[in-house]
């Protein structure tokens, strides 16, 4: 009973949180409505019951993510952890193959950074706040690659992951712009979910279903016109500064 309240409470407070953020109030960092946003509540089924052979799974991926934190991968699924700042522009931009920045790409800066709350807050915040998942590191009271998110992150539900949104989402929208390079942006935008499952802050689960959500909000976001706008102008940046390259190497 007490368990039901505490989740009950959080509930009641994120959804408070949550319920003025979209682009009405904050026109700088969304692109869309929150009734315009895929709802993952209705897109998604539950996760896992922890009776399910697929929380098995989840276990079992746990515990392999574990093994592999003290690897070259594990640094890099450390240095995942953060898409506030410019993180999600500087964790793409070797798989771009330029450097993604306010000041080399404005434009393309401008749409992966507005995009991101879209995806990683709007398409995933109904289901999140319904499910309130007990995610990995607080199922097993242990430690996860960067503690020092730890605290913020228990407070919050695990289902589906706002990270691995964002991840995939921009990498099907960077793919547009740079679609020589499709293979790399996209086998990046997989690793920043796979990140989630070795820092232990996303079950798999929690994972494969934020994909689902971010090739949905991906979908919608080009029925906006002012995200269509923004897209054509990082892609007219794009083309000048490839074509600027190419005479600068004659």
């Amino acid at each position: 009973m007490k368990k039901r309240l505490i989740a009950l409470a959080c509930m009641a407070f994120f959804s408070q949180a949550f319920a003025a953020k979209d682009v009405t109030t904050q026109p700088d960092f969304y692109f869309l409505q929150e009734a315009q946003s895929p709802d993952s509540l209705t897109l998604l089924p539950p996760p896992p019951a922890t009776d399910s052979i697929e929380f098995l799974n989840d276990k079992a991926q746990y515990e392999l993510g574990k093994s592999l934190r003290d690897t070259p991968r594990g640094k890099q699924a450390w240095q995942d952890a953060h898409v506030a700042g410019d993180g999600v522009a500087a964790a793409f931009s070797g798989a771009f193959g330029r450097e993604i920045s306010k000041s080399k790409t404005p434009e393309l800066y401008r749409l992966v950074m507005k995009m991101r709350e879209d995806a990683g807050d709007l398409a995933t915040r109904s289901a999140k706040i319904r499910y309130m998942r007990i995610r990995p590191f607080a199922f097993y009271q242990e430690p996860t690659c960067r503690t020092d998110q730890q605290q913020e992150l228990s407070t919050n539900g695990a289902y589906p992951s706002g990270h691995t949104t964002i991840g995939w989402a921009t990498a099907l929208v960077l793919t547009e712009i740079n679609p020589a390079r499709q293979n790399e942006i996209l086998k990046r935008g997989y690793e920043m979910g796979q990140s989630r499952v070795i820092c232990g802050y996303h079950w798999q689960s929690d994972v494969n279903a934020a994909r689902i959500v971010g090739g949905a909000v991906v979908a919608r976001l080009h029925a906006d016109e002012s995200f269509m706008r923004q897209l054509q102008k990082a892609k007219d940046e794009f083309k000048r500064q490839t074509t600027l390259a190419g005479n600068l190497d004659r």
